[in-house]
């Protein structure tokens, strides 16, 4: 079995993916700590700002002494050498806003789940023409459900996870599960910039227990 396989699995399972970036690393830390303790098992750190790669390298080590059944993955990787450094500092999945080809075969040389972010048909179907398993729809808020629900049956079999902009709403959510993806990017609006400025983590654990439950209704 690859190395994605269980990646893709826990996705599912969970149905929701969080990501964030902060400049402030144990910052960083501890809303990892907070999304974990609250049961979630699949994280997205996103890269950016220059701070990203030694943050991620300080949650990579911290996730395996405390954290050993969190899969950990990067997303905003555009380029080789953003997919390089970050699958040499323990990436356990690449994300990508974007569909770059060089990344794709960078990933699954390393035998790595990579999810790029496609926005019309033909970038879909040059997502799949380069392995992808897991499709991101970004931005998601610009695309909407009406979008994942036309083109579906282009795609049969295919996953899809939208990312950007999926509110914090079982009506919202609903929509979106309704309309055929198999999980949804939570950013903004769970780790919110009120909750990293001011270190609200408990709010982020009470708030992530609630997402996961908005999800499992949802579906």
């Amino acid at each position: 079995m690859s190395k994605h396989q269980p990646i893709i699995d826990s996705i599912l399972k969970q149905g929701m993916v969080p990501l964030f970036f902060y400049e402030d690393a144990e910052v960083s830390l501890e809303i990892t700590r907070a999304l974990y303790r609250a049961g979630n098992r699949v994280l997205e750190y996103t890269n950016r700002g220059p701070e990203a790669l030694e943050n991620f390298k300080l949650l990579k080590k911290a996730q395996q002494t405390e954290m050993p059944d969190l899969h950990l993955g990067i997303g905003t990787i555009k380029t080789e050498q953003d997919a390089h450094d970050f699958i040499a500092a323990g990436a356990d999945f690449i994300i990508a806003p974007i569909v770059n080809p060089a990344v794709a075969k960078i990933t699954h040389d390393n035998d790595l789940l990579w999810c790029p972010g496609c926005m019309t048909p033909t970038e879909i179907f040059i997502a799949q023409q380069n392995g992808a398993a897991l499709i991101k729809l970004f931005p998601a808020n610009i695309l909407g459900a009406e979008f994942m629900s036309s083109i579906r049956e282009l795609f049969p079999g295919q996953l899809f996870m939208p990312t950007g902009g999926v509110e914090m709403n079982v009506e919202n959510i609903s929509k979106w599960f309704k309309a055929g993806v198999c999980a949804v990017g939570m950013g903004s609006k769970l780790i919110t910039k009120d909750i990293l400025a001011k270190k609200l983590y408990n709010d982020l654990y009470l708030n992530t227990q609630e997402a996961l439950r908005l999800v499992q209704a949802a579906r």
